[in-house]
């Protein structure tokens, strides 16, 4: 995008609602000069009124150039893929949010030296507050399975630590549709200033999506004070549809989800990808019987991790996927395409 810099970001997707929040632009900036602040009224990031190209004239345009909301929308109903399978983990994960199928492949990838790292969503066992992280032990990785990525949070953010300040060579990012867009402009961009992120990004795991939530407005406000339900009490967490709340006691909550549209994240009203059709791996519920997860496997790289979890234990695999499911509803979510 030659030319273009963080005014040109502001104006085109901050000022116009567009933003998906990412954090992905925060992760490139080489200033340090954008940031998010964690309010329930953060709908993108601000900057500390310093960027190298509007300021001083040296050119630069990472934050215009990682940005997934600058391209059009996706027109694709399930993107280009090898498989689609059905998985589960055979491993031990007791919080696993479907399958564990992400968690057993990257547990083995972790542990079979292909990655050294995962950027991810990590959550307050006590609170469910998320937060990103780098992640870099099977044990921890497995603790904070079933973290729950409807929660917004600027997960590309922690990639600058990952990248630049601990220097990993092989990171793993697992996110929403939004940031393995992110990823896969980052991957492509011939940027110079992008060459550290680009070359350091060995797999990227989609999460199927179909918006997530503001934690304190939905959390604080809806579950807490209007429905009593205590995060403490909550085992599992998924939207299909509707907002499902599992609880400890084995009851579930279901909440239409136009009774938490307030809930939704502002960006998301423009999101048009369900599965994730940049990743290397799609992962999620969708289409796939209670206790396994739905993956599609998009290219090489993705089978190759898939593999090799299979060929140790960790992970198996079934055919009986229901893709007239996973279809509908990426149709559904087309329906948000913004007019011209």
């Amino acid at each position: 995008m030659a030319g273009k810099n963080y005014l040109d970001l502001k104006a085109e997707i901050w000022d116009t609602g567009k933003c998906a929040a990412c954090g992905a632009c925060v992760a490139v900036c080489p200033a340090d000069a954008i940031y998010f602040e964690m309010k329930s009224d953060s709908t993108h990031p601000l900057n500390s009124g310093y960027c190298k190209d509007a300021n001083d004239g040296v050119p630069c345009g990472a934050c215009y150039e990682v940005c997934p909301r600058v391209e059009k929308p996706s027109t694709e109903v399930l993107g280009n893929y090898l498989d689609i399978v059905t998985a589960k983990a055979e491993m031990d994960i007791p919080r696993k949010q479907s399958g564990g199928a992400v968690t057993a492949i990257l547990s083995n990838a972790l542990d079979e030296g292909m990655i050294d790292a995962v950027v991810t969503v990590v959550e307050d066992p006590w609170t469910l507050k998320p937060s990103s992280a780098v992640i870099t032990s099977t044990d921890v990785l497995v603790h904070q399975a079933g973290s729950r990525y409807n929660w917004w949070v600027p997960l590309v953010a922690s990639l600058k630590e990952a990248v630049m300040k601990r220097k990993f060579t092989n990171i793993a990012v697992v996110g929403v549709p939004c940031v393995t867009q992110a990823m896969k402009e980052m991957r492509t961009s011939e940027l110079d200033l992008l060459r550290p992120f680009r070359k350091n990004i060995r797999l990227v795991v989609g999460l199927f999506c179909t918006e997530t939530f503001d934690y304190e407005k939905l959390v604080e406000n809806k579950l807490i004070s209007e429905n009593k339900i205590d995060p403490l009490d909550i085992i599992h967490f998924d939207v299909k549809g509707k907002l499902e709340i599992t609880l400890k006691d084995g009851s579930m909550t279901v909440i239409p989800l136009k009774d938490v549209e307030d809930c939704v994240r502002p960006g998301c009203h423009i999101c048009t990808d369900l599965t994730a059709v940049n990743a290397d791996i799609s992962a999620g519920s969708i289409g796939s019987a209670k206790g396994h997860t739905t993956l599609i496997i998009r290219n090489p790289v993705g089978k190759e991790f898939v593999n090799s979890a299979i060929r140790n234990g960790k992970l198996s695999l079934e055919d009986d996927v229901n893709l007239e499911l996973i279809e509908k509803l990426s149709k559904k979510k087309l329906e948000r395409m913004p007019e011209e």
